[in-house]
């Protein structure tokens, strides 16, 4: 599987890469792109799981890593009652 990962700027300046197993999350986020923080967790959840079901399709097992990058990102999301996450960039 072609994995991705996802480079964001939190609202208060803490950077977080979050890892995806397909490139999935390139249909869900693009560089540059600001989102409020709300519509970034979804957005992950979606993508992520979506990825992690392709892991599944593909290996007969979810990705577990997807599943950890989901928990870090509502740990971050968590954090914040507004505000907007910036995505930076999407690298291999």
């Amino acid at each position: 599987m072609p994995e991705r990962y996802v480079l964001v700027r939190w609202p208060d300046g803490p950077q977080q890469r979050i890892y995806s197993p397909s490139t999935v999350v390139e249909d869900y986020f693009q560089a540059g792109q600001t989102l409020p923080v709300a519509d970034f967790l979804v957005r992950s959840r979606e993508a992520l799981t979506i990825a992690s079901d392709r892991v599944r399709a593909a290996y007969g097992f979810p990705c577990s890593n997807a599943a950890r990058s989901i928990a870090a990102v509502e740990a971050h999301a968590a954090r914040y009652a507004d505000g907007d996450v910036t995505v930076e960039g999407i690298v291999a």
